[in-house]
C-alpha cells in the first residue's frame, strides 16, 4: 500500500515499543523503516511500562499529525486492547490493590496459576478465554479486579461497545464503516505452520543472544511487561535453566525446547487474537491463507483511498 499510496504506518503494537527487542518481536527493518514511515516503535526502554492509555493518547496524536501531512494513517498490529480502546474508549478500571495481589500471588505460588485461570473461568469466562492458562499477570489481575469489586474485568472492556451511549471516555479515531480490516485463516494448519517458520527465523537470526543481553542488564527481570512477550519469556525461563558460567553452551536439544516452547506460546496468542477480533462485528475479514488475497486487498483500497478527503 505505501508503493502505491502516501500512507504512513502508526505501529499497534504493546511489544514494538521497546527499544533493543528486534529480533523477537519482528520488528520492522531498517530498509522497512526507510521506505515508509512507522510511528510508536522503539518509544520505551524495556524497563518501563506502557498501558492502553498511553497507546490511545500517542496513536492519536500520530492520526492528526499525519493527516495534516495530508497523508493516510494506516494502524496496523495485533495488540486487540489497544484497537478496542482506540475505538471504544476506556473505562476507568478499578485501582491495584496490593494485598490482595500478594493473597493472588501466594495462592498461586501453591495451586499453580492454570487452576486460577479454571477458577477465573468460573466467574469471568470472557476474560479467561483470552488469556492462556499461564498468563500470570493478567489472571492475577482479573481476580485483583473480581475479589476488589465483585465484578468481572470484562464488564469494563465490554461496556463501551454494549452501550453505545455509555459515559466512558468516548472513541477517540473514527471507526469507518468497512475500515476495519483483519487477516484471518480460514485454514488453521496453515497459521500453525507459518508461528513456526516464523519462530524458526527468529531462532536463525539471534533471538537467543537478544535474550542473552537483555538478561545481562541488572534493571530487567520477568516481572516486566516487555520480557513476558512471546518468545523472549520462554527463553528468559530456558536460560535460567542453565548454568550462568556455560549458557553458551546451550546444545540442540534445548534449541528445540526453546522452539516448541515458543511456537507453542505464540499458537496461545494468536488464538486469543482471533478471539478478540470475533468480538469486533465491525471488522471486514479477509482469508489471508489465499494466494490473491494481497490483490483484493489493494483493490478495495483503491475504491477507497482516492475518494476520502485528508483533512481532520
Amino acid at each position: 500500500m505505501a508503493a502505491r499510496w502516501p500512507v504512513e504506518i502508526i505501529s499497534v503494537d504493546s511489544a514494538l515499543v521497546y527499544r533493543g527487542m528486534d529480533i523477537g518481536t519482528a520488528k520492522p527493518t531498517a530498509s522497512e523503516r526507510a521506505a515508509v514511515p512507522h510511528h510508536l516503535l522503539d518509544i520505551r526502554d524495556p524497563a518501563e511500562s506502557y498501558s492502553a492509555a498511553e497507546f490511545v493518547r500517542d496513536a492519536t496524536a500520530s492520526v492528526h499529525a499525519i493527516r495534516s501531512r495530508g497523508r493516510f494513517p494506516l494502524l496496523v498490529g495485533g495488540t486487540m486492547l489497544y484497537f478496542k480502546a482506540l475505538f471504544d474508549g476506556l473505562d476507568d478500571l478499578p485501582p491495584a490493590q496490593p494485598d490482595i495481589r500478594r493473597r493472588i500471588e501466594a495462592w498461586a505460588q501453591e495451586a499453580g496459576w492454570p487452576a486460577l485461570h479454571t477458577h477465573l473461568s468460573a466467574f469471568d469466562p470472557i476474560t479467561a478465554a483470552r488469556l492462556s492458562p499461564n498468563d500470570s499477570q493478567r489472571i492475577g489481575r482479573a481476580l485483583e479486579v473480581l475479589e476488589a469489586t465483585g465484578k468481572p474485568l470484562s464488564s469494563y472492556h465490554s461496556r463501551a461497545s454494549l452501550e453505545p451511549n455509555a459515559d466512558t471516555s468516548g472513541p477517540t479515531i473514527d471507526r469507518l464503516p468497512g475500515l476495519m480490516w483483519s487477516l484471518e485463516p480460514s485454514d488453521r494448519r496453515w497459521l500453525h505452520e507459518r508461528i513456526a517458520q516464523r519462530f524458526d527465523a527468529m531462532l536463525h537470526e539471534g533471538l537467543i543472544d537478544e535474550v542473552r543481553q537483555l538478561r545481562s542488564r541488572s534493571d530487567l527481570s520477568l516481572d516486566l511487561p516487555s520480557m513476558r512477550c512471546v518468545g523472549y519469556r520462554q527463553a528468559w525461563e530456558l536460560l535460567d535453566e542453565l548454568n550462568p558460567a556455560n549458557d553458551h553452551d546451550a546444545g540442540p536439544q534445548w534449541t528445540e525446547r526453546l522452539r516448541d516452547l515458543g511456537t507453542a506460546a505464540t499458537r496461545q496468542l494468536a488464538k486469543r487474537q482471533l478471539t478478540w477480533l470475533r468480538s469486533m462485528p465491525y471488522r471486514r475479514v479477509w482469508p489471508c491463507d489465499q494466494a490473491d488475497v494481497l490483490e483484493q486487498c489493494l483493490d478495495a483500497a483503491q475504491a477507497w483511498l482516492p475518494e476520502r478527503p485528508l483533512a481532520d
